[in-house]
This record gives C-alpha cells, sequence and structure tokens, in this order.
C-alpha cells in the first residue's frame, strides 16, 4: 500500500503493493533542500521477472486484451478523471523530487489527463482492412496488441512522459511494466494507485522502481516483452538497444537533444528573447527540446544578449513549492557538477558569460542543487558546449550571417529531435523547417505539445513517434487473415502444365 503521510511506496505487482523480495529500499531527495522525502521499494532481478510475469498472465488470461474498446475507454476516462482531481497534490510531489516550480507541474497535468483522455476516444476505433484481390479470395486484416511492454521513463516530466506511453498502450490493449527513473519515481508511482482507483485490472499495469544497472537492465532485457520504450539520454538508449536486441525486441527511443532557437533579424527582438528565456529555462532547463543554442543573426546579435541577459536575471529562482516561483535547483549533485563544469569549459574555450553562470547568492540556496540561468555568448559552434547535451540552465548565444550558414549551424549536431525559428518571413520559416533536421518544429513559439501530434527526433534522438492516433499502431500489429471463397477445389499436386497461379 502506498502511505502518502510517510512518502513510502512498494512496488505494484498484479493489484498489489508489495516490497522488494530482498527488502532492499531506496530514499528519494529534495533537490531543493538535499532532504529525503521519500522511501521506495527497491526492484531486484525477481521482482522485475514477477512483473512481467504479472504482465503476460494479465494479457493471456485476464480481461484487459479481451475487453470491449468501450469498457477499456470508460477506465481511462475516469483515470484522466482522477489525475485531475489531484493535481496540486500530484504538481507538489513532483516538485519536491525533481525540482520543478509548482507552477509547471500542477498545471502540466492537465496535459496529463488530456493524454488518457485522447487515446481512450480510440479504444473503440482501432480497426483493420479489407484488401481487394480477386473474387476467389477475401483478405483482411486486424490490428492486435503486442502483448507486454516495458517502458522505461525519466525524471524531468516524470508524470506526463510516463502517460505519453501508457495511455496509448493501454488503449491498445496491452499490458505495462513501468519503470520509472529513481530520481523521480513519486508520481509515476502514484498513477497505479489511481489505476486501480479507476478499475484497472490486476497485472495490467505494474510498477518497478529501481536503478537503472539492476532494475532497469531486467526488464530491457526480459525475453517475454512485446515492446520496449524508453525515454532518457542517448547513452542510455544504446546500452538498453544492445540488451533488447539480443531478444530482437521492438524499440522506440526518444532520447537526447541540442534543439536550436533561430532567430532572424525581422523580428520584434523582445517576443524572441521572451521566446528564447522559455525555451532555454522551462524545467531548469531540463528538457529534451530545450532551446539550448540561441542561433541569431549578426544584426541583432548585440541587442539580443544583452536583452536576453536582462530578463533572465528577473527570474525568480526558490523554493519549488512556492507558487511564486519561476525555477527551481537541478536535480541532483553529479547535474550540479556537471553544468557547471560545461560552463567552465566554454570559458575556456573563448565563450563569455552575459549571465549567470554561478550557484545563486543567499543562504537559501546553500543546500540545494540551484544554478543560476546561464547566458553563454560568443560561443562558437565547434565547442563543447555548443555540440553536447548541458541538460541545465544554460543557453549558447551564437552569431550567423545568412539563412544558409543558420540551417547549417542548426544541423551540425548528433541530434534532431526539436527546433523553433522566428521570423515574420513566411517563405523563409518554411524553407527552414523544410532543411533542419529535426522531428519537431515551432514558428515563432517552444515546447508546445498536445496528444494529437506526433513527437520523436532523427539521429542521436532516438526513432519512432509519440502522440497522435498513428501511435496506436505502434503498440498493435497487423494481422492479414486470407479466405478462399472459391467452392472449387485445389490441389496442386492433381495436375500439370504451365501458366497455373502458384501462390
Amino acid at each position: 500500500m502506498t502511505l502518502l503521510e510517510t512518502l513510502k511506496y512498494d512496488l505494484l505487482i498484479h493489484g498489489e503493493w508489495r516490497p522488494a523480495k530482498s527488502g532492499d529500499r531506496f530514499d528519494v531527495e529534495n533537490p531543493a533542500t538535499g532532504e529525503c522525502i521519500a522511501s521506495m521499494a527497491n526492484a531486484g532481478e525477481s521482482d522485475v521477472a514477477d512483473a512481467v510475469e504479472s504482465a503476460q498472465t494479465a494479457f493471456t488470461g485476464g480481461p484487459w486484451s479481451t475487453m470491449t474498446g468501450g469498457d477499456r475507454g470508460r477506465i481511462m476516462w475516469k483515470m484522466a478523471d482522477l489525475i485531475e482531481e489531484r493535481a496540486d497534490e500530484l504538481g507538489n510531489l513532483e516538485s519536491i523530487s525533481n525540482g520543478r516550480p509548482i507552477s509547471e507541474t500542477s498545471s502540466q497535468m492537465a496535459v496529463v489527463a488530456s493524454y488518457f483522455r485522447y487515446f481512450a476516444g480510440f479504444c473503440d476505433k482501432i480497426q483493420g482492412t479489407t484488401i481487394p484481390t480477386s473474387s476467389s479470395h477475401l483478405n483482411y486484416t486486424t490490428r492486435v496488441p503486442l502483448g507486454v511492454v516495458g517502458q522505461l521513463t525519466p525524471w524531468n516530466h516524470p508524470l506526463m512522459i510516463a502517460s505519453k506511453k501508457l495511455a496509448p498502450a493501454l488503449a491498445a490493449g496491452c499490458t505495462v511494466v513501468l519503470k520509472p527513473s529513481e530520481w523521480a519515481p513519486l508520481t509515476p508511482t502514484e498513477i497505479g494507485v489511481i489505476a486501480l482507483e479507476a478499475g484497472l485490472p490486476p497485472g495490467v499495469l505494474n510498477i518497478v522502481n529501481g536503478f537503472g544497472p539492476t532494475s532497469g537492465k531486467a526488464l530491457a532485457s526480459d525475453s517475454r516483452l512485446g515492446k520496449l520504450d524508453l525515454t532518457g539520454g542517448t547513452e542510455t538508449g544504446r546500452t538498453v538497444a544492445k540488451l533488447a536486441g539480443e531478444n530482437l525486441t521492438p524499440l522506440q527511443f526518444e532520447l537526447g537533444g541540442k534543439a536550436p532557437v533561430i532567430v532572424f533579424d525581422d523580428v520584434n527582438v523582445d517576443d524572441a528573447v521572451n521566446g528564447c528565456a522559455f525555451a532555454s529555462f522551462i524545467a531548469s532547463g531540463q528538457t529534451c527540446i530545450q532551446g539550448s543554442r540561441a542561433i541569431v543573426q549578426r544584426a541583432i546579435y548585440d541587442e539580443f544578449v544583452e536583452k536576453l541577459s536582462r530578463k533572465v536575471a528577473g527570474i525568480r529562482i526558490g523554493d519549488p513549492t512556492d507558487p511564486q516561483t519561476q525555477m527551481g535547483p537541478v536535480i541532483s549533485r553529479p547535474s550540479f557538477d556537471r553544468v557547471l563544469s560545461y560552463v567552465r569549459s566554454s570559458v575556456d574555450e573563448g565563450a563569455r558569460i552575459a549571465y549567470g553562470g554561478k550557484k545563486p547568492d543567499g543562504a537559501q540556496f546553500e543546500s540545494g542543487y540551484f544554478i543560476e540561468p546561464t547566458v553563454l555568448a560568443d560561443v562558437r559552434q565547434s565547442m563543447k558546449v555548443a555540440q553536447e547535451e548541458i541538460f541545465g540552465p544554460v543557453v549558447c548565444v551564437i552569431p550567423f550571417e545568412t539563412e544558409s550558414e543558420a540551417v547549417e549551424i542548426a544541423n551540425d549536431i548528433p541530434y534532431g529531435l526539436g527546433c523553433s525559428i522566428w521570423t515574420r518571413d513566411v517563405a523563409r520559416a518554411h524553407r527552414v523547417a523544410r532543411d533542419v533536421i529535426a522531428g519537431v518544429i515551432w514558428i515563432n513559439d517552444h515546447h508546445r505539445l498536445h496528444p494529437a501530434v506526433p513527437w520523436g527526433g532523427f539521429k542521436d534522438s532516438g526513432y519512432g513517434r509519440e502522440g497522435s492516433f498513428e501511435f496506436i499502431n505502434e503498440y498493435t500489429a497487423s494481422k492479414y487473415v486470407c479466405v478462399r471463397l472459391d467452392p472449387e477445389p485445389v490441389d496442386w499436386y492433381g495436375s500439370s502444365g504451365t501458366g497455373r497461379r502458384l501462390n
């Protein structure tokens, strides 16, 4: 059972909350204070195996995969209602576990609920096709769920990304074993409480908290999975792909990013600055589509750097649970050290800190992993900070002269997930959108999301797309059925000659 008063969570396996077989537990830290806020059961290999067994039993012998789409949809709609009812509580749990301001986390719960409602609407609309070939045969397809799905989810948008994966999998009739990130597992575990209250049958959703090298590895390696879906870092993706590849498990990956914010000199500079500030510093810059590179046309470059620095100087840093806070800490001490090491390396390579670059002053920031929103100016594309994913509150401002140069800089990275283009020239906006290698393009905006749109990238940003009705097809497979209607008998070996149809 989950006890909210003590923030103690066990594993959810076959509809029951149970401790890990080993009895091991791990603590979850509040990155704003360094204090322990929750104790989680630490799943081992045997626990993960039990969770997969539960999901397999629920799929092959339970009601979920054979339940009518309408009945599945009603349960998912109830889950959405419960998420909205508990939005403030769930937002607070995210804020104390990953450091995002409550203004971000609580409002994001409406997006979470929208995913369950959107895919609930498709539960009774998953259908195949008839295929005309000849009058002698009837050919048709049905779409069938893939079975047990393993889902590995990150800490930066804990419940939203878990829900982006969970909702379409459930709508398709799959059963799920979910392994949240150990850094912020509270709300993805709470979705188990919500699912059971909504009437989800035992075993349809199993939740195994633990660490990547143990529970994550065990899940990725399980040969019973019909699919494995991961959102995480690119190197994690490479490791997981090798494990799953041994079993030829189908994969879907949303990995790292280094999104450019391309700003042309015909824009309203203040509007572009506001957009870039949002793109770069929402969630303390800890998003896969963070606007980590502001590629700004030379004519407005100095003005842009000055105004962006002034803008981010006004961002209110503080306690994530305070509704007035606009930016919280980064997730952990390793992240804190890594981000500041990138800032130092950029200065060594010739960049200029236009604003930030350190821990903010004040006693209230001493215990947490706070970093000032940082603007790095005079960055060259060859610098480490311009090539590698920092995953923190740092934006590199890079000048360009021509449209073709802007596109060249935007594409000169290993990633291809997101990009925003700021211009008043409609034709140029579409040209650049066409030429930039990214799966998600915004024009005069950034980080807009809806369950009806596809989400995913190219190159080292992974493969496959989340969202939209097409995502249902990622959790189902087409099954072809051929029915002979011709009353005449078939005896290939009873006759001879050429010109006959073999197949």
